[in-house]
């Protein structure tokens, strides 16, 4: 398979941990570019990255380059994302991939026109341990399934200038945290939820900093999600069959769930990949699905639980300044 030249937009926590995953097949990221450019140059040498832009935009239209990583704030995606597109870049970004469906639409018929692939970095999506899970559930040994619960809290100082209560960032749990939960649900329900309830909880600044979520789809699998952006939780999901469940820690991550199977309380303990190449999983997905190979990257969940967080948030009339105009 080729070799993909890769840049990163944006050289953040997470962007540290793409240009490690990177490194364990012994590679480097071609280039960086960053809003400023002597962050960006400090990341290029740490990293032995060779070349670093004066201008984020040269990104674009740099020849070399075949795929895009985008890991700035939320409300700065879609027009990297456009842009991308547009100059005949494959994208994977980071999570939340927009701030609502009308913007995802438009880059997926971008995407299409343009035969690109435009794909969400969501770790769950790429864990060998959900794969895993999946071949056992398709088995029928557990039965139909009946309900999802999920749990996602994170301690944040109550600091209204952070950036998880910003609105001007696109803060809030549901984009932050939900986005995770929602992909989890959505991995294991076997069609998109049809009805969606939820009640919120605002922070002064107008964004959501708690949540819980109500989802049901056709085939009556429901869901429960807790989220809250002030008060730590495990990052715990039960999935619930007919003939047993499965427990899940640490979940975006995870490498390792318990199935009890509740007919005779028999658990079995299924373990799968390392929590630390999380993002390289990523990668290697990404080029296999550019390649045409197969198609790992798994875009039509993402559109999927994207019209699931639209639709709250707009029963919840919260918008962020990007939607007002």
């Amino acid at each position: 398979m080729k070799e993909y030249q890769w840049a990163t937009l944006g050289c953040g926590v997470i962007a540290e941990q793409f240009a490690e995953a990177m490194g364990k097949q012994g590679r480097k990221i071609y280039s960086v570019a960053n809003r400023t450019y002597e962050k960006g140059a400090a990341f290029a040498e740490k990293h032995g990255i060779a070349k670093v832009y004066n201008d984020i935009n040269e990104v674009f239209t740099d020849e070399k380059v075949d795929i895009i990583y985008i890991s700035t704030p939320h409300n700065t995606h879609i027009p990297y994302m456009l842009e991308a597109l547009k100059n005949g870049k494959h994208v994977l970004c980071e999570k939340s991939i927009t701030l609502n469906s009308k913007e995802l639409m438009e880059a997926v018929e971008l995407a299409k026109k343009k035969n690109l692939i435009l794909a969400e970095a969501m770790t769950i999506y790429h864990m060998p341990l959900y794969r895993k899970l999946k071949e056992i559930i398709n088995s029928g040994n557990l039965g139909y399934l009946q309900l999802v619960q999920m749990n996602f809290g994170s301690y944040k100082e109550y600091d209204m200038t952070n950036r998880f209560f910003s609105r001007n960032l696109a803060g809030g749990a549901l984009l932050d945290i939900g986005v995770y939960a929602i992909s989890f649900v959505r991995w294991f329900m076997s069609e998109a939820p049809s009805e969606i309830m939820s009640q919120v909880k605002y922070a002064p600044t107008g964004v959501d900093e708690q949540a819980a979520i109500l989802l049901m789809n056709s085939k009556n699998e429901m869901s429960t999600i807790s989220l809250t952006l002030h008060g730590k939780q495990p990052k715990r999901g039960t999935v619930v069959f007919e003939k047993g469940y499965i427990e899940i820690y640490e979940y975006p991550r995870s490498t390792k769930a318990v199935i009890t199977y509740t007919e005779n309380n028999k658990q079995e303990t299924v373990e799968a990949g390392k929590t630390e190449d999380a993002l390289l999983y990523e990668v290697l997905d990404m080029e296999k699905t550019v390649s045409g190979d197969s198609d790992e990257m798994y875009l039509d969940y993402t559109i999927d639980v994207m019209d699931i967080m639209t639709k709250i948030r707009e029963d919840w009339n919260m918008k962020y300044p990007e939607e007002e105009v």
